[in-house]
């Protein structure tokens, strides 16, 4: 059955109660986090940070480099000293274009998914900096009065940790030495701050206490913590109000710490970066507050942070508020064994995204948790993270990175300046000041271009606010008119490229020749025109450009009754990304693809794809084109295709390989998918968008299953499955 029982609400609570995760051991992929979108912190089995070297993650050699093991913020940022040096016009390089040279900021060094190699100071320099900052590490300790040590891992018995989705809360019990701990671990849902509350008689029996230590920032691929130069930074500590402050001072990076214990507690150093809070009893209450600025400017995170009771509270109330708003989706009463398996990962990637994805800037690809990219984020990726929360019914979460996009512009319309393009071009790997990185790859992409015009309009249909398009119509707009520039006309049509690297990043070989790839081809031709239609909302004339390149783009190649790649050798390349089926898909419906030649490209992906080279949001963006073409039972076994970077972990993370250990881009995916499978699409043959309907949820539907209804397309019709879901607002 698909859609509601009738007289039967979701009972959300249980929904969510029955994914809670539980640990009985050291999973080293798969540890816990608490967060709030702008700051996570992360734990091992005994619900602090006790074990990091148990939790590694992998650089790009393989080699052990970090931890899982995380504690970071959306504004802790770092860069080596040393900057001044360097310029991004020093790596700029021209590439001949159908209008003539175009300067592009190029790389001389070699890079690949896995491995990279700057090939001058500038050219590191600009990649590594800034980078994301490991905020501080607290763990437990034994001993703290004599000589504080971490417990051993043998001395650890009996483990048991749960997650309570419900309510935010982490649970660890343990035995230490044969004696139980019991530690709770909370994140307070609008301060950078972690509460615990420990629970033992090891508190006064056997020295047991926490330390917090603070590293120096670090340019390592996957590793935010240098611990090998305590004297390139300073840490201060000073009593304050209940508690005590560190203010921490790493090169032109200063934040404060605010420390605020049970009133029995002491803080001592331990060393120039290290401190040991101690109980006077068997209970030890400690809230660990960050801020940015020196600790006066921290103030009330820093000098004051709220009390374990007050913290706990706080993510209670959050939490229940965030699963009874927004959508739903129950597949409690289904046939189909993967049911549950689906029905896990639909709600942990509900939870994960808002604590790794929903912060002021676009989230890096593996979260709040270690440093892939040294922390940067990439714009290509900021739909996979996102775009699922208006269609969840949560487009305030999307919104708080939205605006950042409108902070950048100027940069971004520079960036085309420079190029000599109109509007606005936006950047690849960026920190917070939006500063493009060097790249082979990178700077030549432009799938990332479409992505604010088509985020901003999930957020006008989920919301229905005028004031929606006020807010991000320079940006919608700016990005179009770029869009528009940068086609160019030819005898065919306009034209894509070159200079151009696609989404399938195989041909980055070929950027300086490279035209016209199908995917971005559709998605030029639908942003295009949900622009123009934004200018008509927001009282302005159409851009005849703007209309001539939409309805005038090259048509995608066919080769074999098949779509390629690139209209370019060699076409198609079976690996990455299998870029061209996203033309109908992501995309919605444009005159420029034609179903049935997608249809048979899709058949040709299947039989000879190299799965081990694919990404994990290809599984839901495949999923997608199935559920376009009306194909459920296809669609299904692409998003839970039994393959190495589909798997999702316990914790609920996919994981993609040794350094990328969790990748959100596949988990904001799987959302994605599920929404379109779930609530159907709006839009006509031609993708027009805001068609009626596009501004309210789905809610719970009696619809059956199947191409271009709103029952579950894509679920089958067949009484395999019972899908339930309320909230989700349809694509267009």
């Amino acid at each position: 059955m698909i859609g509601a029982v009738p007289g039967r609400g979701l009972d959300r609570r249980a929904l969510v109660a029955r994914h809670a995760v539980e640990v009985t051991g050291v999973e080293p992929a798969s540890p816990l986090s608490v967060g709030n979108g702008e700051f996570c912190y992360t734990v091992d089995l005994t619900g602090l940070q006790t074990f990091p070297e148990r939790y590694p993650v992998a650089d790009h050699t393989g080699a052990g480099a970090g931890t899982l093991l995380g504690t970071q913020s959306q504004w802790g940022w770092h860069s080596t000293p040393g900057g001044e040096r360097y310029d991004l016009a020093q790596t700029r390089r021209d590439y001949d274009t159908p209008r003539g040279p175009v300067p592009y900021v190029d790389m001389l060094g070699e890079l690949s998914a896995t491995s990279e190699a700057p090939g001058s100071g500038a050219e590191s320099w600009l990649r590594n900096n800034p980078h994301r900052l490991d905020l501080g590490r607290i763990g437990l300790v034994l001993d703290a009065g004599t000589a504080p040590r971490p417990p051993a891992p043998d001395e650890i018995g009996e483990p048991h940790q749960r997650l309570d989705l419900w309510t935010g809360v982490i649970e660890s019990r343990f035995r230490l030495r044969g004696e139980p701990v019991r530690v709770t671990t909370v994140c307070h849902p609008e301060r950078d701050a972690v509460a615990v509350r420990i629970e033992s008689a090891l508190l006064t029996s056997a020295g047991l206490a926490v330390r917090i230590a603070f590293p120096y920032g670090s340019e390592g691929w996957s590793n935010p913590a240098d611990w090998s130069r305590p004297g390139a930074h300073s840490s201060v500590l000073a009593p304050a109000g209940p508690g005590y402050t560190v203010e921490r001072v790493l090169d032109d990076t200063t934040y404060g710490v605010g420390l605020r214990a049970t009133p029995d507690a002491e803080v001592t150093r331990t060393g120039p970066h290290e401190f040991v809070v101690t109980s006077g009893g068997p209970l030890l209450e400690l809230v660990v507050g960050f801020a940015p600025g020196p600790v006066r400017a921290g103030a009330p995170a820093v000098l004051g942070p709220p009390s374990y009771p007050a913290t706990r509270a706080a993510s209670e109330r959050h939490w229940a508020e965030f699963w009874t708003g927004g959508g739903a989706v129950e597949l409690a009463d289904s046939h189909d064994p993967r049911a549950p398996e689906l029905e896990r990962r639909i709600v942990l990637s509900q939870f994960l995204t808002a604590i790794h994805c929903a912060g002021s800037l676009p989230p890096q690809e593996t979260g709040l948790m270690v440093n892939s990219w040294r922390g940067r984020f990439h714009l290509e990726m900021s739909w996979w993270h996102g775009a699922h929360f208006p269609l969840w019914g949560r487009p305030a979460l999307l919104e708080r990175s939205l605006g950042w996009y409108a902070s950048i512009l100027p940069r971004a319309r520079e960036t085309a300046r420079e190029q000599g393009y109109e509007g606005a071009r936006w950047p690849k790997q960026v920190g917070p000041d939006g500063r493009e990185s060097p790249s082979t790859i990178g700077t030549f992409l432009i799938w990332q271009q479409p992505h604010p015009i088509f985020l901003a309009e999930l957020v006008r249909r989920a919301t229905g606010a005028a004031d929606v398009l006020e807010r991000y119509a320079d940006v919608v707009l700016q990005s179009a008119t770029f869009m528009a520039d940068f086609a160019v006309r030819t005898d065919r049509g306009y034209q894509l490229g070159p200079p151009l690297v696609p989404a399938q990043e195989s041909y980055a070989g070929q950027r300086a020749t490279l035209t016209n790839p199908t995917f971005e081809l559709a998605y030029w031709a639908w942003a295009l025109g949900v622009a123009q239609r934004w200018r008509e909302l927001l009282g302005l004339a159409p851009e005849p450009l703007w209309a001539a390149v939409a309805e005038n783009l090259v048509r995608p190649h066919v080769r074999d009754g098949v779509y390629t790649a690139i209209d370019t050798p060699p076409y198609t390349v079976p690996e990455d990304h299998p870029s061209m089926l996203y033309a109908l898909g992501v995309v919605p419906p444009t005159g420029l693809v034609d179903p049935e030649i997608m249809r048979a490209t899709l058949r040709r992906v299947l039989a000879e794809w190299n799965w081990e080279s694919t990404w994990g949001w290809d599984y839901p963006a495949m999923a997608m084109t199935a559920t376009r073409l009306g194909e459920p039972e296809l669609a299904l076994d692409l998003l839970l295709l039994d393959t190495p970077k589909n798997i999702h972990l316990r914790n609920g993370h996919n994981r993609q390989t040794a350094n990328l250990p969790i990748y959100l881009p596949g988990n904001g995916g799987l959302l994605a998918a599920t929404a379109l499978m779930v609530a159907g699409a709006d839009s006509g043959p031609a993708g027009a968008p805001g068609s009626p309907g596009g501004s309210g949820p789905s809610g719970d539907t009696g619809t059956r299953g199947g191409s271009g209804t709103r029952g579950a397309p894509g679920f089958p019709a067949d009484g395999s499955w019972t899908v339930r879901h309320e909230g989700l607002h349809p694509m267009p």
